[in-house]
């Protein structure tokens, strides 16, 4: 998302000027999103290049665009990852952030892709509660298709980093090892590289020019 703003120029009454008063400038508009665009995730472990196609999943695209073009990601830690299942990100690294961003959630839509090895999805906690969470699929999780996960992206370089990603912390609290979901969301990176320090995480998302 490109930053807008407003240049108005006006002349005001009296000020003893007497050029006519300028129009107001419109604000440059946003980027539309394209039907196809890449996204390179530079990680502590190495870069990973994801293709998105907008005919995969149209609204989950535009979400993860808005987000890229944010800089949403930028420091978020790869905070749930199960080894040989799926590596998941999105809790923003600035708890304010991530309040802000949860409460902005978006409609479901048909699985048309499969949640194949290399693929990414947006987490959800039911039926249309989608808003920033991700995940990228370390294996064949098909099963997931019928559990309502619309993959909108695929790894195109750099799967082998993804695979990489540290996993022994495991699944999330109560059931692992890993952080409390709620507490990361709650308290950001600060919680996040306090207890669970070997996270890896993303340096910065951007669009692949």
């Amino acid at each position: 998302m490109t930053r807008n703003s407003w240049i108005l120029c006006a002349l005001l009454a009296g000020c003893g000027s007497t050029e006519p008063a300028k129009k107001a400038e419109a604000p440059p508009k946003a980027e539309p999103m394209p039907a196809v665009y890449r996204v390179k995730l530079e990680t502590n472990k190495g870069d990973i290049v994801l293709e998105v196609r907008k005919e995969w999943a149209p609204r989950a695209a535009a979400r993860f665009y808005e987000l890229v073009t944010a800089g949403y990601y930028d420091g978020s830690r790869f905070h749930r990852v199960i080894r040989n299942y799926f590596a998941q990100f999105g809790i923003h690294r600035d708890p304010k952030m991530s309040q802000l961003w949860r409460e902005l959630r978006f409609p479901d839509e048909p699985v048309k892709m499969s949640n194949k090895k290399g693929w990414m999805s947006f987490a959800q906690l039911g039926p249309n509660t989608r808003n920033v969470q991700a995940f990228l699929n370390l294996k064949d999780n098909t099963d997931l298709d019928k559990q309502g996960f619309p993959p909108f992206a695929q790894v195109v370089e750099g799967m082998d980093v993804a695979e990489r990603l540290y996993s022994s912390y495991g699944e999330l609290q109560p059931k692992g090892g890993g952080p409390d979901g709620v507490k990361a969301e709650l308290q950001g990176n600060a919680y996040l590289e306090a207890q669970f320090p070997r996270l890896d995480y993303i340096v910065k998302a951007s669009l692949v020019r």
